[in-house]
């Protein structure tokens, strides 16, 4: 053991923390930490209550034993990974819904509660949670806090900061603070709520949330649009929001990506450009149908097909199983990492193009894709990892489509959060100044970096510490 954690004993239940190989290996990274950069953790901790976490945060702080929060382990940028050793809390059991507020179209749930819990929870009453990223049937609340998470939705109804109230969190000296307000606007002190959000366990853990909902729509509507070019469909769908066609999603999906979803689905989407589209209205829904594909048809659009009812899930099920036809289309091929970069949606056609002349330059395979209505995407340029000098032109890529993404005045990750594998940009992102400000955000909460160390910080790679 790297660190002494038999105080644990004294604090908790037998069974909530495990010295046991298996336990610790299956806590060593997530679904981002390759397997030569994992770090098993020396114990496994399970809280069942906001006083576990203060007591086991206030004894780990006051004996200088790191604590990595961690809830599913589907975050894609090591942020989970337990790089310093010590405890890893593992908050799965703190997983209830613990009150439906529907007259204030609120809901209580603690951070080990599955998205899509939240939505089987509130939708008798009508309503649901805009936000949740297309992970939510295997995420938990904490993490899509921790990351600030979005998804498919994102173009209409924002991320998950828009939609959180108030947050009860524990500080690393075991601290219990309440950040927000269940009211739905305040001007009240600091806006500690929005500090949290997307902190990736650094300041805080989070052991409780409410969030904000809304009311279904009475209208949905589904449907694809297939184009001739590359430039045609992206140009589409920045035409389209620019236009002020109220989508609730809109996906882009290049030929490369289309074929690798035939492969893996059997789909018979035709292997070219495809932008993927929903609707939501309460009313007048088929004249935004309408709308949009009059903005697509300025753009040469072969096929516009809009469907209802159950016909919808088998027109978007190749989009939905994007992420694992890309792992498994060639055996011999691996992604490097999850690309995730997003730029202002004027820019979003530049940068598809620049992506794709690059691998084709590189002589690499990059498929893209992703959620193109808010200007977000997604790309996994795969190599052969016995082949070194192959590995090495597709870092250079992967690094290239990060910096030009930040040059366009973007970001290098829409939704992933920085974690491990994204610290080497924060500094050209935000600029040496904005970076120091963070860490002394960082010192001032936690200044024994017991919570989540290695993490957002450049000075970490290396191996340093942010208070160093």
């Amino acid at each position: 053991m790297t660190h002494d954690c038999s105080f644990l004993a004294d604090l908790l239940d037998d069974d909530q923390f495990s010295l046991g190989d298996s336990h610790r290996e299956g806590h060593a990274g997530d679904w981002g930490t390759p397997d030569d950069e994992q770090v098993r953790p020396d114990v496994v901790v399970w809280p069942e209550s906001t006083d576990d976490v203060s007591a086991v945060l206030a004894a780990a702080d006051d004996r200088g034993v790191p604590v990595t929060p961690y809830a599913a382990g589907t975050s894609l940028e090591g942020n989970a990974t337990p790089t310093r050793g010590g405890i890893s809390l593992d908050v799965t059991r703190m997983d209830a819904v613990l009150d439906v507020r529907p007259a204030d179209f609120q809901v209580d749930v603690e951070p080990g509660v599955m998205g899509s819990a939240v939505d089987e929870a509130v939708a008798s009453e009508g309503l649901f949670f805009p936000p949740l990223p297309s992970s939510g049937d295997i995420s938990t609340v904490g993490g899509m806090v921790a990351n600030d998470a979005s998804g498919m939705q994102t173009v209409k109804y924002g991320e998950v900061a828009d939609w959180v109230l108030e947050l009860e969190a524990v500080l690393a000296d075991g601290s219990v603070i309440t950040a927000g307000s269940k009211a739905v606007k305040t001007s009240s002190g600091y806006n500690l709520k929005d500090l949290l959000v997307g902190s990736e366990g650094t300041l805080a853990v989070v052991t409780r949330a409410t969030l904000e909902l809304a009311g279904r729509p009475e209208q949905i509507r589904a449907g694809r649009a297939l184009f001739s070019s590359l430039d045609d469909a992206v140009a589409a769908v920045a035409d389209a929001v620019r236009s002020g066609v109220d989508v609730a999603t809109i996906e882009f999906v290049d030929a490369t990506s289309a074929r690798m979803a035939n492969a893996y689905t059997g789909s018979d989407l035709p292997d070219a450009p495809t932008v993927f589209l929903k609707f939501h209205a309460d009313h007048g829904v088929e004249e935004e149908v309408a709308f949009c594909r009059s903005v697509f048809e300025s753009h040469d659009v072969g096929r516009f097909e809009v469907v209802d009812g159950d016909e919808m899930d088998d027109l978007w099920q190749a989009r939905r199983d994007l992420a694992y036809a890309v792992q498994s289309y060639d055996p011999h091929l691996t992604p490097l990492h999850p690309g995730d970069v997003t730029v202002p949606i004027s820019k979003y056609p530049e940068l598809v193009r620049f992506v794709t002349d690059l691998a084709d330059e590189r002589d690499l395979l990059v498929p893209c894709f992703g959620h193109a209505g808010d200007g977000n995407l997604h790309f996994s340029v795969l190599v052969d990892e016995r082949d070194d000098e192959q590995v090495a032109r597709g870092e250079e890529v992967q690094d290239a489509i990060v910096r030009r993404a930040i040059e366009m005045g973007g970001t290098s990750t829409g939704e992933h959060g920085i974690g491990r594998g994204k610290r080497e940009y924060l500094v050209d992102e935000h600029g040496e100044e904005s970076v120091e400000a963070m860490r002394r955000v960082k010192r001032a909460l936690d200044p024994n970096d017991t919570l989540n160390p290695g993490k957002i910080f450049p000075e970490t790679v290396g191996g340093g510490r942010v208070g160093d």
